[in-house]
């Protein structure tokens, strides 16, 4: 897994659009986090406050990203205003995204983090982890009470994750995971059938169904949202995994960063082992790991591969 990239997810018993009219407004982050506390508005958009990892304050930017079927904003840090060396991407999935025709209310919350590997204090890598994922349950918390509940809701899907860095430039990137025809190259577990287009076709899986692949490619702010389906005809089954494809160069605010690193998001049904698709999250990684090695075989960076699957500045290379 990718060591920079951190994602803190959970359901919350809300409708989307009242945790994204909740998230929009910088001043509620004194409710829910450990220690950002905003103390002076400095635009309509960005408070200067306190911060829970560092030891003075910080600048707080929020963005708006639209996609036609779910909400998501963007957080952006940084000690000088506008000048922002953290990006906070936030999606916030309905559960009728992850299961069309379902009845399920609420909303899938999935907040994703980069650390630069140069800027981060020690603390900082050894504590996100831990502080997300707790102000991820006060987020949900406090959410749940003001729409009327007294206990945590349980959702019917968890998210998991899969993160990988590709040493290749991200327009190509973009290229070739947005063509279906490509899928034959990286997914093991699928085959085709017939004439594949661009934009889907049908695919056999390692049990011999039938699979209709649809891939959707938008672009959110400075990087772009692969949206992957994957529908069973014969038991109207589908498994969608958006991923993130974000230039290093943002993720980091660094332009000499190279690559980009693919975040791919992933649904399950608690307490329910799948029948047909992907039956583990293991499925996704390997074929991460399939992609990492074409496209930086392509870009003609075939050492790369040899160092993990984490992002490493240049300038740290030679100290691995």
């Amino acid at each position: 897994m990718e060591k920079n990239t951190f994602a803190t997810s959970a359901f919350i018993a809300t409708a989307p659009e009242t945790a994204f009219k909740y998230l929009c407004e910088l001043k509620n982050l004194d409710e829910w986090t450990l220690f950002s506390r905003m103390i002076e508005q400095v635009d309509d958009d960005t408070w200067l406050g306190t911060a829970s990892g560092y030891q003075n304050n910080l600048y707080y930017h929020i963005k708006k990203l639209q996609h036609p079927l779910f909400y998501g904003i963007e957080w952006h840090c940084g000690i000088e205003y506008n000048q922002y060396f953290q990006v906070y991407p936030v999606l916030l999935f309905p559960p009728d995204y992850i299961e069309p025709g379902t009845d399920e209310q609420g909303v899938y919350f999935h907040w994703l983090s980069f650390v630069d590997p140069i800027r981060r204090p020690q603390m900082i890598m050894e504590g996100i982890h831990t502080v997300h994922s707790s102000e991820c349950r006060s987020l949900k918390g406090n959410l749940e009470r003001k729409a009327g509940h007294t206990q945590a809701a349980k959702g019917s899907y968890y998210i998991d994750t899969d993160t990988i860095y590709v040493d290749a430039p991200i327009e190509m990137g973009v290229e070739y995971l947005k063509d279906v025809r490509n899928v034959d190259e990286w997914a093991h577990l699928l085959h085709p059938q017939g004439e594949i287009s661009p934009e889907g076709g049908e695919f056999i899986d390692e049990y011999g169904q039938k699979v209709k692949v649809t891939f959707r490619l938008n672009s959110l702010s400075k990087y772009y949202l692969l949206e992957q389906e994957y529908f069973y005809p014969e038991y109207g089954f589908y498994q969608r995994s958006p991923a993130i494809l974000i230039p290093c160069a943002y993720a980091f605010n660094d332009p000499a960063a190279s690559g980009f690193i693919q975040h791919r998001i992933t649904f399950w049904k608690v307490g329910e082992t799948l029948p047909h698709g992907k039956l583990q999250i293991e499925d996704y990684g390997a074929e991460s790991m399939n992609i990492k090695r074409t496209l930086e075989a392509k870009a003609g960076n075939t050492e790369t591969f040899a160092r993990g699957m984490s992002y490493i500045p240049r300038s740290l290379v030679g100290a691995k």
